[in-house]
């Protein structure tokens, strides 16, 4: 069968990088992209889709004979504490859509992004592993748990293919932060780079998991293309990138930017991290389909300022940051 693969959310952090990628491995008309407003200068196929809407997506599905879905769209977790009921409503809703669309259409395989916020106070904070117990205390964690639980029962149930992965923060210079706790370590390399003092939202030593965006797009395609015998983990893989905290950030920054000033005002995402993992356990992931991740601090450090660099030399800076 012809593979044809639907991005909902492709404007986001991930969904903006993955559909590029899955584009340089499928081809440019094997892949549709779609979100609320279309792409600015996107090379591609694109489709108007408000993922409230079943039926919207069934005429994509339909018109495109999609074989594939990555269902990306979501509000995160700081964000949506500033709304609960109305990020429980659109996070649980747009997934039980694309579950149903994909159940009565005989969707291939699906796949379903959770988060490091399904872990609470319940789970261990160091070496978490995939089966630690889930209190999420943010209406994002609760969704994703959730999410992550109706995903294990699409395929107890109906045979769906749904693959599911644990991201933890997400680090990559392509967008801008949307609204995530961890985004600070995306924030903090954009005021770096523009020479201007950062504000960090969470104490110095707050040691949280990271992904680079390269590995965490290398993650998601890998376990996509894993063999269906092989994945046993079918309510969501973890996976590690690295740990660390701000402090450790702005000693990387400063090996190249020496005058680089931070102050620490924690505010209520402060509470939200301190319930979250300070390291990863991922062995399932490495086990079942060969998970390694390849980027250190280091390595992000160093590229995430020069491809900053690079962007805000091309133009003003907020064109720029528009064309992200």
């Amino acid at each position: 069968m012809d593979t044809k693969i639907l991005v909902i959310g492709a404007n986001g952090q991930l969904g903006s990088v993955l559909t590029g990628e899955l584009q340089k491995k499928f081809g440019d008309d094997h892949v549709i992209a779609s979100d609320l407003r279309t792409r600015e200068n996107y090379k591609g196929i694109f489709e108007i889709i408000d993922a409230t809407d079943i039926h919207r997506i069934q005429e994509v599905v339909t018109k495109h004979k999609i074989t594939q879905i990555y269902h990306l769209a979501a509000i995160l977790s700081a964000k949506g504490e500033e709304t609960p009921l109305a990020t429980w409503d659109i996070n649980m809703k747009t997934l039980f859509n694309v579950l149903e669309v994909s159940r009565k259409n005989t969707i291939d395989k699906v796949f379903f992004p959770s988060s490091i916020a399904v872990f609470g106070e319940g789970a261990p904070l160091e070496n978490t592993p995939d089966d630690a117990y889930l209190n999420p205390a943010t209406v994002y964690g609760i969704s994703k748990a959730a999410g992550e639980n109706w995903a294990q029962y699409y395929f107890l149930r109906y045979g769906l293919d749904i693959r599911s992965i644990r991201y933890p923060g997400v680090i990559g210079y392509q967008s801008l932060p949307g609204g995530g706790t961890t985004d600070y370590a995306v924030d903090i390399y954009h005021k770096a780079v523009l020479k201007e003092d950062f504000n960090c939202f969470l104490k110095e030593d707050t040691m949280l998991p990271m992904i680079f965006m390269e590995d965490a797009i290398r993650a998601t395609i890998e376990l996509m293309e894993a063999p269906k015998e092989s994945i046993t983990v079918r309510t969501s893989y973890n996976i590690a990138g690295i740990s660390f905290s701000p402090e450790e950030v702005v000693t990387e920054i400063r090996k190249l930017y020496p005058d680089f000033k931070v102050k620490y005002k924690p505010d209520f995402r402060q509470e939200i991290a301190s319930r979250w993992p300070k390291s990863i356990d991922d062995a399932s992931a490495t086990q079942d389909w060969g998970w390694q991740p390849a980027f250190d601090l280091k390595d992000i450090t160093e590229i995430m300022v020069e491809k900053l660099q690079e962007k805000y030399k091309k133009g003003s800076r907020n064109k720029e940051i528009l064309m992200f």
